[in-house]
């Protein structure tokens, strides 16, 4: 047997024991002897099942896992280290099939799947279940065919929040059923929203169990979420759902949802106001973060817990380390996503570094559409906005560029050029560009004429005439402290005696009740009611001035105007940003008197104006056109406005820190990125183009396939590639194997994991295996990555020469460790970790 495969099954032996399984193996030819009840389970045992039960017309059972009665129960199927677990999907289900198991785990002691023959596809876990685990999912007894046969009309969930409105007569009566529907909150689902239940339900009916549904901001994901939940629940397809969030105030908005869509027929919780009964409720609301916390999902829930789970704003909450949660629980899966793949399709990525934030936002992109199991790049369901806009349910913004002198060069290839002195008297040139606003290079005069761009062009309120509800997007919370200062004294001059410093409120984190203004502002009483119109109900404040806060998941229809007085490099954060707006709304609701209201009717939100001041759309590639391009006032030394004298350009510019990167530094680094870029380009055209190399790969031939390329392609006098140049050309802090140079070319891996990346993949198996108490969580994860990469402290727990580790950086937690873990740590390293995977 190869070593590679050896090593595999001693790994999956441990497991199994450590699981708690009694199991067959068939390469030993014995069963593991393990005693309960005082039972022995032997051959003889596994012998009254019939002759040679382990043997199949096509080969051997690897291991077969037995119930507490000692009868077949899941199969599984062990592959090498080196090979994908996948491999043995074929074989694996006809052993099963063969025993009368309804599960299966493939394995190769390091990667496992689950799969239950019965409900889809094999998926990732992230250990081994144990037996209590697989029998109470076991006694889950879902019917797919209920779930796909289940009807769903426009009234889905209405007959849940009033199940009898078809009775009353304010319904009954056309002329007032709009008004009933609107004081009961009733929601009626659109036809694109039926639509979506539909790709659910007939994904079911292909046999798929995870499913990708990419929505426009303000289509109603939540309320299609709803329905979901409402059909898995219904049909006895779900038990329990878990709801993820990847920020607090999506948490409350989905509570409140779902409590005012369901609430009649199901109970919701958040967990962590509900941590000791949340197991009474269907629905269980919660942030990423929560579960994540030291680990908490595996040491509190069972895989089983949930047998829906929904991933709000899917390639966010379901990134990073994040994606151990998402995987952890056994069922089917949802992602929602308002950001469409190909929204990068105009970025070529071959231009792109590791670190350019479109990189790394196309990496999560791509792979949460693989995670859904949509690598073909087709969601389960998708509703763009150009969709929503058609259809007359969204509206699309009237894009504003708007650039003064200094952004204008910010953006331009040369950059911003200001002369200074330097220490020794001299003249020295300093370059900044755009992302160096409000970070290194500040300019009041530039803040200034954002603000009276945005004053004089905003959109008025349609019923009271003052300036539109508006949203400020700013660089950092000092910058925000800016922007809301020169707004008030701004208003204070066009709106003598409206406004008391209170036109413009900041909210950011670092504000007393920030989250508690954001719904002021959505309800209209943020510092009270507006002064332009008592008749009339609007915010006092007029701009929520803010960074981060309220780019996902707010919702405010009435928002006419969106400003980016900062650079956005993120697309997803650029979609959720416009997203704030695309909501539509009718002004005339919001009048409070009933004869003014029928003299004025509706006032439909017909647009909304986004102030770019920094190219963003240009720098996505945004295809809306600029429907209106200002010329902004050139900013002068001088200034405008109230406040003190601008002082003078060698006054401002000598405020600017030092630790400035030079044009000849940028440049210098620039080159030789490029020139790396371009030899790994080579590279891969010759892998890509090659057809053996392909055949191999798609065989799973590693050893063959590494071999042929030592031997064929690296070190030949024609292009001369070596291995150290590729690595050097990757430019990452650890050694790459020319596996994982491959996989990256071939496209089976998205992108080159850094260190801590491998380190956080290795300590959480590890976690996942003998579980610390959370006291000790952090102590365990610094001493098992110190083990693993620093070889001094690596001597010292080996050679036992304690006293050491008063000088040691990771001594301390060390000391804090109890003794098992102190034990098990360094074995588990040794048995399970390849540290050269780690040099750098």
């Amino acid at each position: 047997m190869a070593e590679k495969e050896a090593k595999a099954r001693i790994k999956i032996n441990k497991l199994l024991e450590e699981a708690g399984w009694r199991f067959f193996d068939t390469d030993e030819g014995k069963a593991n002897i393990l005693l309960e009840n005082n039972v022995k389970i032997t051959r003889k045992k596994l012998n009254e099942l019939g002759e040679n039960f382990e043997k199949t017309t096509n080969g051997y059972i690897d291991f077969l896992l037995l119930d507490e009665n000692g009868f077949p129960f899941i199969v599984l199927e062990a592959k090498a280290e080196d090979k994908n677990p996948l491999f043995g999907k074929e074989q694996a289900r006809r052993y099963a099939q063969s025993q009368g198991c309804r599960f299966v785990i493939l394995s190769n002691g390091n990667i496992h799947y689950f799969w239950d023959l019965e409900r889809g596809n094999p998926h990732i876990i992230s250990k081994i279940p144990s037996p209590q685990t697989v029998k109470g999912y076991e006694a889950f007894k879902p019917d797919r065919n209920r779930l796909v046969d289940e009807i769903v009309n426009e009234d889905y969930i209405v007959l849940t929040q009033k199940p009898d409105y078809k009775n009353y007569p304010s319904y009954i009566d056309k002329q007032t059923r709009n008004h009933f529907i609107e004081e009961n909150k009733l929601r009626f689902l659109r036809k694109y929203q039926l639509h979506a239940i539909k790709a659910i339900q007939n994904a079911v009916r292909e046999g798929k169990d995870r499913f990708l549904f990419e929505m426009a901001t303000g289509t109603g994901k939540t309320l299609v979420a709803a329905a979901v939940i409402k059909m898995f629940l219904r049909t006895g397809n779900a038990r329990r759902v878990l709801f993820l969030v990847d920020r607090i105030e999506l948490e409350d908005q989905a509570y409140n949802a779902f409590v005012t869509y369901l609430k009649n027929d199901y109970k919701t919780v958040i967990y962590k106001e509900n941590r000791d009964d949340w197991r009474k409720a269907e629905i269980v609301v919660s942030t990423i973060q929560t579960f994540l916390s030291k680990n908490r999902y595996k040491r509190l829930f069972s895989p089983d817990d949930f047998d829906l789970v929904i991933s709000d704003e899917a390639h966010r909450s379901i990134g990073g380390n994040s994606r151990a949660v998402f995987e952890y629980f056994i069922g089917y899966k949802l992602g929602l996503t308002a950001t469409p793949k190909d929204y990068l399709k105009h970025i070529d990525p071959s231009v792109l570094g590791e670190n350019d934030p479109r990189q790394l936002e196309r990496r999560l992109l791509l792979d949460t559409y693989k995670t859904f199991g949509c690598e073909n790049g087709e969601p389960t369901f998708r509703y763009s906005l150009v969709d929503g806009v058609k259809d007359g349910f969204l509206v699309n913004p009237i894009v504003v560029d708007a650039r003064t002198e200094i952004t204008t060069q910010l953006l331009s290839d040369e950059g911003y050029a200001v002369t200074t002195q330097n220490e020794e008297g001299e003249e020295v040139e300093e370059t900044f560009i755009h992302k160096d606003f409000e970070k290194k290079f500040f300019s009041e005069n530039t803040n200034r004429a954002f603000c009276k761009a945005f004053l004089e062009n905003a959109l008025r309120d349609p019923i009271s005439g003052e300036i539109g509800k508006t949203i400020i997007f700013c660089v950092s919370q000092n910058h925000a402290a800016k922007i809301t200062q020169i707004l008030n004294e701004m208003a204070d001059q066009m709106f003598p005696g409206k406004y008391q410093s209170d036109f413009a409120i900041q909210v950011t984190s670092r504000i007393e009740n920030a989250q508690q203004f954001t719904i002021n502002f959505t309800n209209n009483r943020l510092s009270g009611s507006g002064n332009f119109n008592p008749s009339y109900k609007t915010s006092k404040t007029r701009c929520c001035v803010t960074v981060g806060m309220m780019t996902t998941g707010y919702d405010c229809p009435d928002i006419l105007n969106l400003c980016l007085m900062r650079p956005i490099f993120s697309p997803t954060d650029f979609i959720q940003i416009k997203g704030r707006g695309t909501r539509k709304h009718d002004f005339s609701e919001q009048i409070i008197d009933p004869n003014l209201k029928s003299q004025i009717g509706k006032r439909q939100k017909e647009n909304f104006k986004m102030f770019d001041f920094f190219a963003n759309c240009e720098y996505f590639e945004e295809k809306f056109n600029y429907d209106e391009v200002l010329e902004l006032p050139k900013t002068s030394i001088g200034g405008e406005g109230n406040g003190p004298s601008q002082p003078s350009s060698s006054e401002f510019i000598s405020t600017i820190p030092d630790k400035i990167i030079t044009i000849a530094e940028s440049a210098v680094g620039y080159d030789g990125m490029k020139i790396d870029r371009m030899y790994f380009e080579k590279f891969e055209s010759k892998i890509i183009e090659h057809p053996v190399i392909k055949e191999k790969a798609e065989a799973g031939q590693w050893e063959e396939l590494l071999d042929y390329i030592e031997k064929n392609v690296l070190n030949k006098p024609e292009e001369f590639f070596t291995l150290e140049k590729l690595r050097q050309s990757i430019n990452i802090d650890r050694r790459i194997t020319l596996r994982e140079i491959i996989e990256k070319i071939l496209g089976i891996i998205p992108y080159f994991k850094t260190k801590n990346e491998l380190l956080e993949e290795e300590f959480d198996k590890f976690d996942s295996r003998y579980l610390p108490k959370e006291e000790y969580f952090e102590y365990a994860k610094t001493v098992f990555k110190a083990y693993i990469i620093d070889n001094e402290f690596r001597q010292i727990v080996d050679s036992g020469n304690f006293a050491l580790l008063n000088v040691s950086p990771y001594g301390e937690a060390y000391k804090r460790l109890p003794k098992e873990l102190r034990k098990v740590i360094p074995e588990y390293v040794k048995d399970f970790v390849q540290l050269n995977k780690f040099v750098a």
